[in-house]
């Protein structure tokens, strides 16, 4: 209630959406409505929990064979990498400090409070999974290999599909990053398709923090509602994207911050399974390149 008035779900709604396409304080989007600050929290609580609740409809990776063999199709068209289901990586989103004993570990190595949001996407710039639990200081391999999604890929549930990334993560059988000194002409063809596919997911991320500029701004509210936001907001790109919303433009007063660069990884050169996807893709690549000669 507001003066003597009901507030409409409408109205919850639009307020919300304020809320994230500009990242205000609650005082600063309740005078825009003639609402209390407080009043605004509870409204954003409550709409922004609703929302996040709609996550397994709209944020899921494909399943089924016929799921996983189009989106592997539609992957192949950027470079022409086979078997991709996903890209991954993970991004920082500005939090206000935490406090108490535990809040040092939301400081990144950029010297910010954030969170570290590990998300997979598909190649029309779907989110497929997120993850937004996890402290500024938590490495992405760290965050990959305590996922739920990590134990679907080992559990084979995906079949031949794999999952592309950086050199933040480990190399598996099913996670593919690049050779950190590629040798031979068919590694160098192997890592510029791998990044170009894997393009998609900072595109994504790109995409989605222009479209909701408080993930950029930053989160001023606790850290249950933070985490809420970022997967509510997750929703509603994947909600526009689905719909062919245009682009958001670029703001050149919002910045969005490049993407973190961590030390790569060296896999257990013995554990050779975790190669063995690779080296099948690196003989599909080595093929490539003698027919192009």
């Amino acid at each position: 209630m507001y003066g003597n008035q009901c507030i409409s779900p409408m109205m919850q709604l639009l307020i919300s959406l304020r809320f994230y396409a500009t990242g205000s304080f609650y005082i600063t989007v309740g005078d825009f409505g003639g609402i209390h600050s407080s009043t605004m929290c509870h409204i954003i609580k409550k709409v922004t929990k609703a929302i996040a609740t709609l996550r397994p409809t709209f944020i899921q990776l494909p399943r089924g064979s016929e799921a996983i063999r189009k989106t592997q199709e539609e992957f192949y068209k950027i470079a022409r990498f086979p078997r991709v289901i996903s890209a991954i990586d993970g991004t920082h989103i500005r939090i206000q400090s935490p406090g108490g004993n535990t809040a040092e570990v939301f400081r990144n190595r950029k010297g910010f409070f954030s969170f570290n949001v590990q998300a997979m996407c598909s190649s029309d710039l779907i989110f497929q999974d997120i993850v937004a639990r996890w402290p500024g200081s938590s490495h992405d391999s760290m965050i990959f290999a305590n996922s739920s999604a990590k134990f679907h890929f080992e559990n084979g549930e995906f079949g031949n599909g794999i999952v592309l990334g950086d050199s933040g993560y480990e190399q598996t059988n099913y996670l593919l990053i690049p050779f950190q000194n590629p040798n031979t002409p068919a590694q160098s063809l192997y890592n510029e398709s791998q990044i170009r596919t894997r393009n998609v997911i900072e595109r994504c991320f790109g995409a989605w923090k222009r479209r909701f500029p408080v993930l950029s701004i930053g989160l001023r509210c606790k850290l249950p509602l933070a985490q809420d936001v970022i997967v509510a907001c997750a929703i509603l790109h994947n909600l526009a994207r689905m719909k062919n919303e245009e682009e958001p433009p670029n703001d050149p007063e919002v910045h969005i911050p490049p993407p973190p660069i961590f030390d790569p990884i060296i896999a257990n050169p013995t554990g050779q399974e975790r190669y063995l996807t690779r080296n099948i893709v690196l003989e599909y690549f080595n093929s490539l390149n003698n027919s192009n000669n």
